[in-house]
């Protein structure tokens, strides 16, 4: 049956604009359909089999840890989802240490939020700065492609930092603030780009003149050599809780004087500026619609309070929108006219350049074997 030119789903808010996207007779779609067959036993847990896993997880990482000064990592950026993760491994008595990267777009609320949390809980804090001339000459490359992933930059960075500070303290946990209950539903392909693509940054890079110096970066290789040699895994920690993400955000404010974002990730003001700015603009891409269809699936809000969620620009006011372009190009070096320039250009594709794509999925599958045949 032909599609209506443009659709929303009737369940959840995900619409025609996402990639292959399908709808059943009944107007729902294929994206919340596959995230409630996957991820049915986050959405709706059994919870005392959630409680004995979570018990045999935390015992596992304090075993590990054992006469170590730190059991797991836990990657912080003043976000909810991280935050809260660093919470509950205090809480169940885990030692961890907090790591984050700084790449030079931190918002003041993100560094009181990072700071207030490690001061109240009473945990360690490494930070990496980046190199701001390096990092911003990458950007600058990345926007002179015109591909759409100008975050794989901080993701890959943020990935290869943790990595390395397990590495270090030879802890084999990192605990990640991912999890399927506030971030599961799957991404359209084209939305994004392999996180641990570290061969297309450095394609990317080299397109404009810049190589990768002090740039902290990881690779499929690299990845599954921690996973494999050195028996480091990134944890998915809050699947293994009760995660209502609001819930979370009341705690925190109240316990640890935490300040939330309007919408997801904003904690960067580079962040935000992409994604509620730049990736509707030039991409078409709101990513709201995801984000807000996964809170509706997994009974955080309601589909409506969701729609009124994608209302209108994706910024509390045209205001600080007007606010962020400003220091946007203040930063970058930019006029508005360059910026202008910028967002009517066309997408090209990250594939135009050279990719690990070729062999990251048999990496995948060799480390998942490896996993399989340790636990037996």
């Amino acid at each position: 049956m032909t599609q209506p030119q443009h659709q929303t789903c009737a369940r959840c808010i995900m619409d025609s604009t996402a990639s292959g996207i399908r709808f059943d007779a009944n107007g729902v779609c294929s994206y919340c359909t596959a995230f409630i067959e996957e991820a049915s036993h986050v959405i709706t847990p059994d919870a005392a089999r959630q409680r004995e896993l979570l018990a045999a997880f935390v015992a596992k990482v304090k075993r590990a840890g054992r006469r170590k000064r730190y059991d797991c990592i836990v990657g912080v950026s003043g976000g909810v989802d991280s935050s809260w993760t660093l919470v509950q491994a205090v809480e169940l008595g885990l030692r961890p240490l907090a790591v984050h990267m700084d790449n030079g777009w931190n918002s003041e609320l993100a560094q009181n939020n990072i700071a207030n949390l490690v001061s109240g809980l009473g945990v360690d804090l490494h930070t990496h700065v980046i190199n701001w001339n390096e990092y911003r000459a990458l950007m600058q490359a990345f926007f002179d492609a015109d591909v759409i992933d100008v975050e794989l930059l901080y993701d890959n960075a943020m990935l290869a930092v943790n990595y390395h500070q397990a590495a270090k303290r030879g802890v084999r946990h990192i605990l990640s603030g991912t999890n399927h209950a506030t971030e599961g539903m799957r991404m359209p392909a084209e939305w994004a780009w392999n996180k641990f693509d570290k061969r297309n940054i450095k394609a990317l890079g080299r397109s404009q003149g810049v190589s990768l110096k002090s740039f902290p970066s990881i690779g499929t290789l690299g990845a599954a050599w921690h996973g494999i040699a050195r028996g480091i895994k990134w944890e998915w920690f809050l699947d293994y809780l009760p995660y209502n993400k609001f819930e979370a955000v009341d705690v925190l404010t109240k316990r640890l004087a935490y300040k939330p974002y309007p919408y997801k990730h904003y904690e960067s003001v580079f962040t935000r500026f992409y994604q509620g700015y730049i990736l509707p603009t030039k991409f078409g891409v709101d990513k709201r619609r995801l984000h807000l269809s996964t809170l509706v699936i997994s009974g955080q809000m309601t589909r409506d309070e969701a729609l009124a969620g994608v209302s209108g620009i994706a910024y509390p006011s045209q205001v600080s929108l007007d606010e962020d372009i400003a220091y946007f190009l203040k930063k970058m070096g930019w006029t508005r006219e360059q910026l202008d320039e910028y967002l009517r250009r066309p997408e090209r594709s990250h594939a135009l350049y050279k990719s690990e794509a070729p062999f990251y999925r048999v990496a995948i599958r060799v480390l998942d074997l490896f996993r399989r045949g340790r636990s037996q």
